[in-house]
């Protein structure tokens, strides 16, 4: 029956139906809403919902004319951007209750466009290193990864077809691989981040999470101010591609290595130029250089809690970053600075040879364990260089569970990732 799949519908798709009156937004909003009470119990995704609030939102839509791009897509918004309707408390008890008196940026132009804003989703604590409550959807013994836990696992669980995360280092791209999602980090600076905690403001980006890239650059459209309807995700012919490993390799398990040679070679079958890219030495102690400007600016934007609630802090976070980020001073972050920018002109460069970069998401498949949200080695380099990635869900290692494949494209070459990220796709859709 349709009502037992409409939970399984894309963005896009939705959108379409409840424009051509096949569907309601209120069908939609209850079959999610469905779903969720299903399986929150096991998988925890969400740290604020309120049922009615969401039925409210879709009856209202019903009612009106066709609102924009979203008009009845619901939405899961991470726990550390504003809602003006609903708490939002960062990941931690510290601001347990806390009600924002106006909208992020992101929420209110996604309410623009019609979505309807199911709740808020889990993100670790001050979307940094200690986990939230959430677990795998496929095996609740592993992590969903972090920081954008919730919003991850309720795409990946069919909770919502769309969920707004962040990223600092991996925060978007590792959970969206873990959970079989397409995950998306834009060019650094294109989104706006009023109404978004800052943990690095350096590094942070919103992060979109989502079933299909049509779904991520429908999303992306309504957050650069659209409220029509995007265009289609154009073509591209076949990119000379750079395959990088990176200096953290060795960390891939069998199943990821076997997916970045499995795609290489897929794309080059297909017409492709494929070469091998190995960074320059410059790069070695990009995680290093990572480390040191975030944890700087996260030890200082972290100032009233560590001097108001410093023992609700958790262990992990007050003996990492907070302790590395103060012990760091001014004259180092500032050199690692220019460290990034000094990357970034080298990977300008890089990009004059290749067209994308083919690379792991994250190790492996998500690992046993919810005490930690898995390694993000592999988002650093591009994080740091401020490029825009895309995972894309095409591998599965043990147990069945998901493996991403990440590519990266030069600065503001947002719209080309897009069109050879759906190439890709198409490689193994044949």
């Amino acid at each position: 029956m349709l009502e037992d799949r409409i939970h399984t519908f894309t963005a896009t798709k939705i959108v379409q139906q409840i424009r051509d009156q096949k569907l309601s937004a209120e069908k939609v909003a209850r079959a999610c809403l469905n779903r969720i009470f299903e399986r929150e119990s096991a998988v925890q995704a969400w740290q604020y919902i309120d049922p009615a609030l969401v039925i409210r939102q879709a009856q209202a839509l019903d009612q009106g004319p066709f609102k924009g791009a979203l008009h009845g897509v619901p939405v899961g918004i991470k726990d550390i951007i504003d809602t003006v309707d609903m708490p939002t408390t960062y990941g931690t008890q510290i601001h347990a209750g806390h009600q924002p008196n106006k909208d992020a940026a992101c929420v209110a132009l996604t309410r623009r466009a019609g979505g309807i804003i199911v709740g808020k989703t889990v993100s670790t604590e001050f979307a940094n290193q200690h986990p939230g409550k959430t677990m795998h959807p496929m095996d609740p013994s592993r992590t969903p990864g972090g920081s954008s836990s919730g919003s991850a696992a309720a795409v990946g669980d069919g909770m919502v077809p769309l969920a707004i995360g962040t990223q600092t280092t991996g925060s978007t791209i590792r959970p969206a691989a873990y959970n079989g999602c397409f995950g998306y980090r834009p060019t650094w600076g294109d989104f706006r981040m009023t109404g978004v905690m800052e943990a690095a403001g350096s590094f942070d980006t919103l992060g979109l999470i989502a079933r299909s890239i049509e779904d991520i650059a429908l999303h992306r459209h309504v957050l650069l101010g659209g409220t029509s309807e995007a265009q289609a995700v154009s073509s591209c012919q076949p990119p000379r591609v750079g395959v990088c490993r990176t200096q953290f390799w060795d960390k891939s398990d069998h199943a990821t290595k076997s997916a970045i040679e499995s795609c290489a070679q897929a794309m080059a079958k297909s017409g492709a130029m494929v070469t091998d890219l190995k960074l320059s030495a410059d790069f070695d102690s990009i995680e290093q250089t990572h480390q040191r400007v975030s944890s700087f600016e996260f030890s200082r934007n972290r100032a009233w809690e560590l001097d108001n609630h410093f023992d609700e802090i958790s262990q992990i976070l007050r003996e990492n970053r907070l302790k590395h980020g103060a012990e760091c001073r001014f004259e180092q972050y500032r050199k690692a600075r220019k460290h990034c920018e000094d990357l970034r002109l080298q990977l300008d460069d890089v990009f004059r040879d290749f067209d994308v970069i083919l690379t792991p998401s994250a190790p492996g498949v998500a690992p046993i364990g919810l005490n930690a949200t898995g390694s993000y080695s592999f988002s650093s380099i591009w994080t740091a260089c401020h490029t825009p990635s895309m995972t894309l869900p095409l591998f599965s290692g043990d147990n069945a569970l998901p493996i991403g494949v990440q590519l990266v494209t030069k600065r503001d070459a947002d719209d080309y990732l897009f069109a050879v990220s759906s190439w890709t796709c198409g490689l193994f859709e044949r």
